[in-house]
Formats: C-alpha cells, structure tokens, sequence
C-alpha cells in the first residue's frame, strides 16, 4: 500500500479537485485507488458521483467504534472511496481529540482495510497545520503540495515545507515530495513571474503544471471527473502527465530492477 496526502498551506487552491483527478488518472493506468477524505468539508464525495445525501463516512465510523472498511463506497470511475462523512459539530471534536491521542491511529485504520500492495491511497485534508494534516504527513510515502501561483499561495509555503520537515523527512518509508501549480494562467504577467520563481527555488524538487482551464470545474458540474469530460482538454493532459509522474517515482522505489536490487 502506498499513501500520498495532498496538502495545502491555505485555502481555494484546488487541492479536492486535485486529488479527485489524481484518483481519476491513476486509476485509469491500471492502480487499485482508494480516495479518502480527511477534511471536514466532506466535499471529496462530490467528485465520484456520491449523493450529497450520503451521511456515512470515517469520522462516524470511528467515533462508533466501526471498521473503516464499512464506510468504505464505490465511486465513479473504478475508484473506491473513503467518505469524511456528515457529523455534528461536536462530533467533529471529538473526532479531532481522538486523532490528536492518537497519533498512530491513521496509520492502524489503513492496516486494517487490508488492502493489496499495490493499492494507492490519496488522502485530501484541510488546509494549514491540523490534526488531520498531522495524521496525513505521519503516514505518507509521498507528500503533494497544491499551491497558485499567487503572491499569498508562495508566502505560505514556509509553513507547510517546516511541517513536511518535522512530520516526513526523518522516516525512511518517505519518498519525495513535490509541488503542483494549479490553476496557471501564462496570460497574467503575476501568475506567470510567481511560477518561474517557485521553479527556479525549488528547482531540486518535481513540479508539476495544472493549467487554468474551464472544463475542470465544468466537469464536477456535470457529475463527471475532467478527463472523462475534456479528454482533449489541457487540463485533462495535464492531469494525467502528473499520474504518470506520481506513477515513476513509485515505481523507480518500490519495483525490483533486474539485479533484484531497489532503486
């Protein structure tokens, strides 16, 4: 089982959506993907076609004393998910005393889906430093930061690199991590200075493209993931390049070269 969690230092970058796609593409390369919710919002749902309806979800299941795995839901394109689900407000405490006690319990839910190994699991969090965030960067193998290219998305950058830093780079099941760009525009001058300076200082680290398009947000409006919807479509290449570049860092550490040694 691999584990990636996509993070953000603020809010509106798009980080469901990226995730959503994430699932989305990998899944379309053949990786068994399971798509789970630890934000609040409850909105990762939306992306695979489960009604707004849909109540059950991990938070509930826990708090209950039920296994993950009963949350578990079938989405759309071959991708199973893990609903946050609907809860009160004070459930939502509760839920969080618990992750913060607990700082191993991530880690002991997923063990317990029994999962096979080559299953990948996208975690979506809230932004900015929580207990959810905690919990998502204990258990990576690879860490996504989704940021724009804007002067207040490179200002928090900091912040999340530091909690990436304590929660990440001392364990030796970490990979990498990588920044993804979303929403560029090359058309405005701002957009356009900010990504070639992340580029240039983080020019040791993957980053990745997402450019602005239109039929991104239009496809959740259809109850489509984006690349069903504009196959064609930048946003949908880009999309899937991204897969492809998630797909070779996994492979280039945990597939066997023929010497039988790993990479």
């Amino acid at each position: 089982m691999k584990i990636i969690s996509v993070v953000s230092a603020k809010g509106g970058v798009g980080k469901t959506t990226i995730s959503a796609n994430l699932c989305v593409a990998l899944r379309r390369q053949g990786s068994t993907v399971i798509a789970l919710d630890l934000d609040p919002q409850n909105s990762l749902r939306l992306h695979f076609g489960i009604a707004p309806s849909h109540h059950a979800g991990v938070a509930l299941s826990l708090l209950s004393g039920s296994n993950w795995a009963k949350a578990m839901v079938q989405g759309s394109a071959g991708c199973a998910v893990l609903p946050f689900g609907h809860i009160s407000e004070s459930e939502r405490i509760n839920f969080e005393s618990v992750l913060t006690k607990d700082p191993l319990l991530l880690s002991q839910q997923l063990s317990s889906l029994g999962l096979p190994e080559d299953a990948i699991v996208i975690i979506d969090t809230p932004p900015g430093p929580s207990a959810y965030l905690k919990q998502a960067l204990s258990v990576a193998n690879i860490a996504i930061v989704v940021t724009l290219a804007d002067a207040a998305s490179y200002a928090t950058i900091p912040m999340i690199d530091s909690l990436i830093e304590e929660y990440c780079l001392t364990r030796a099941d970490f990979i990498d991590y990588l920044y993804v760009i979303n929403q560029l525009n090359r058309a405005r001058q701002l957009s356009s200075d900010v990504a070639d300076i992340m580029a240039l200082q983080f020019s040791n680290k993957y980053i990745s493209i997402i450019h602005q398009d239109q039929s991104i947000p239009e496809a959740l409006a259809c109850n489509q993931d984006a690349i069903a919807y504009g196959p064609e479509s930048r946003g949908a290449h880009d999309l899937i390049d991204f897969a492809m570049q998630i797909k070779t860092i996994l492979e280039d550490r945990y597939d066997p070269p023929k010497n039988g040694k790993l990479s």
